[in-house]
């Protein structure tokens, strides 16, 4: 499958039965893949396509095809799916290479690393009378999964998807990875910094406590560059948190809608830019 390591393609099936399996399924990522209409992807599914399991063919599951919907950004497919069979379709998965049963639910950073927002977001509505903190905290326990180890906000700093990010953090998610997104915000060319700067912000939007970093001393001038000098001394235990963070981070907790909602330059800027803004905002109002 396609979210997978590219080391099991070397995986051989060893019957007609499983090949055929196989052949099923392929055929069905194609037509997902193609964009086919939600009812005859349906009727593929629950009579046409199966998986191998346990030395016998099953139906294939709405969380499996789920999958290939996020893959190739079939939205209406995902729709239909997350209303009809709700969190059943984000349901755990086996993997087939090895002893893990109902281990893995790599839904949440699958819709990360293809940058899947609009299904992102319906599979968060989905689950909101439901304990979603179970699938955000979840890490994928099977090392055969491409991104084991990592929630699904780790994957969304790792590979800087601020929209991604923004959304997991409203609904709940733990703001974790302020290292790698600080590092991120380094290492990036100047075309991925505007992405990392956001998140790295919207991280700082949601943390309650930052730890106190004192090893950005150690390049003071370089990060007060980067991070300006507020947040510069809120993260290395110099300052309290600047006044307008504070109120940014109850804008943020109403929903994504209402930081999205600001101007364009203040999305993922630095909070100087926000200080330059009310500013404004103060002189018009006088």
């Amino acid at each position: 499958m396609p979210w997978l390591l590219s080391s099991q393609v070397e995986h051989l099936s060893s019957s007609p039965s499983q090949r055929q399996c196989e052949r099923t399924s392929f055929s069905f990522y194609c037509a997902v893949r193609e964009q086919l209409p939600v009812w005859l992807l349906e009727d593929m599914r629950s009579m046409e396509v199966f998986s191998w399991e346990d030395g016998r063919p099953r139906t294939f599951l709405p969380s499996e095809a789920l999958l290939y919907a996020l893959v190739h950004d079939h939205q209406s497919y995902a729709r239909f799916l997350l209303s009809e069979y709700l969190v059943s379709s984000l349901r755990p998965l086996r993997c087939s290479f090895c002893c893990c049963h109902g281990s893995t639910a790599p839904h949440f950073t699958v819709a990360v690393r293809y940058n899947r927002v609009s299904i992102l977001g319906m599979m968060l509505e989905a689950l909101k009378d439901c304990p979603v903190q179970d699938f955000l905290d979840n890490r994928g326990g099977c090392s055969h999964a491409a991104d084991a180890g990592k929630t699904a906000v780790q994957l969304a700093v790792e590979l800087s998807r601020p929209d991604c990010l923004l959304l997991l953090l409203v609904h709940g998610a733990p703001p974790s990875g302020l290292d790698a997104a600080l590092q991120r915000l380094v290492s990036s060319d100047i075309t991925d910094r505007r992405s990392a700067q956001r998140c790295l912000d919207f991280l700082l939007l949601f943390l309650p406590e930052p730890p106190a970093m004192c090893c950005l001393q150690d390049e003071s001038h370089r990060w007060q560059s980067l991070l300006g000098n507020d947040v510069f001394s809120w993260l290395c235990g110099l300052a309290p948190p600047p006044l307008l963070l504070q109120a940014l981070r109850c804008l943020a907790r109403c929903g994504p809608d209402q930081i999205t909602a600001l101007p364009d330059f203040l999305h993922g800027g630095r909070f100087e830019n926000v200080n330059i803004y009310m500013h404004h905002v103060s002189l018009r109002e006088v």
